[in-house]
């Protein structure tokens, strides 16, 4: 048997048997274990002939998943039994707020400074950020950049991912930067089109695991920098300035 005919043996037969479906990288990495002799050019150039050429009892459910078609509706959540009485656990976003506060000054390095806030500080419809942040030049600095604003929507529940983009959205008309902070466990179908998304409207896209007290921030997509219209800039900035600037 010719080595691509093999590989394509082999890539058949690990995606049919995955209920989740397998990623391209898993798919390369199990594969050069089982067929150490085939050259990694070859393995790869056989896949990516898979994806162009997708037969119809598989399909992609998001980018660079391979899934069976017999799989197609097994990522559909499957119903807990709950006794009498007792009510789903909801995770408070708030515990989040300060983590990611100080995620954005000391690991992104995205602000100066950042406090949480949520709530409905702003008094507004539109909405106010869960978390709000500044970068200002530091004294060191040979050219001065000018200050940026910085916004975050955080959310824990997975259904309300939509509600979440467009809370972003909303926020660059006073920030310069926006990101939405998303479960690491939403679905991979839901992760690729949030992470499509932001990249078109520029927004950042940030993964963390909300079964953590202390979670770990995972950025997919950085926000792109843009102008925020300076009405609504001093009009919020104004509510907060004590606590931003001080």
């Amino acid at each position: 048997m010719k080595s691509i005919e093999k590989v394509m043996k082999e890539i058949i037969r690990l995606v049919s048997q995955s209920s989740q479906g397998i990623r391209y990288s898993e798919l390369i990495k199990v594969i050069k274990e089982t067929l150490p002799e085939i050259p990694a050019n070859t393995i790869h150039g056989t896949l990516f002939k898979f994806k162009t050429h997708l037969p119809p009892e598989f399909h992609m459910p998001s980018r660079g998943l391979y899934k069976h078609i017999k799989f197609r509706d097994s990522n559909e959540p499957i119903p807990q039994i709950k006794s009498v009485g007792e009510k789903p656990q909801k995770i408070d976003e708030e515990q989040f707020y300060s983590y990611f506060a100080d995620w954005l000054v000391n690991e992104l390095e995205e602000c100066t400074k950042a406090i949480p806030l949520g709530g409905n500080k702003f008094k507004d419809k539109w909405g106010t950020p869960d978390v709000i942040g500044v970068r200002e030049p530091k004294k060191s600095d040979i050219i001065k950049s000018p200050t940026e604003i910085i916004s975050a929507e955080i959310k824990t529940d997975a259904q309300a991912l939509i509600t979440a983009f467009g809370q972003a959205c909303a926020y660059k008309i006073f920030s310069h930067r926006s990101y939405i902070v998303v479960p690491d466990d939403s679905s991979d179908e839901d992760i690729a089109r949030l992470d499509a998304l932001a990249q078109i409207f520029g927004i950042g896209l940030i993964l963390f695991d909300k079964k953590k007290k202390e979670p770990e921030f995972e950025i997919r997509v950085r926000a792109l920098r843009q102008e925020p219209d300076m009405f609504y800039v001093n009009k919020y900035l104004k509510i907060i300035e004590d606590d931003l600037f001080s």
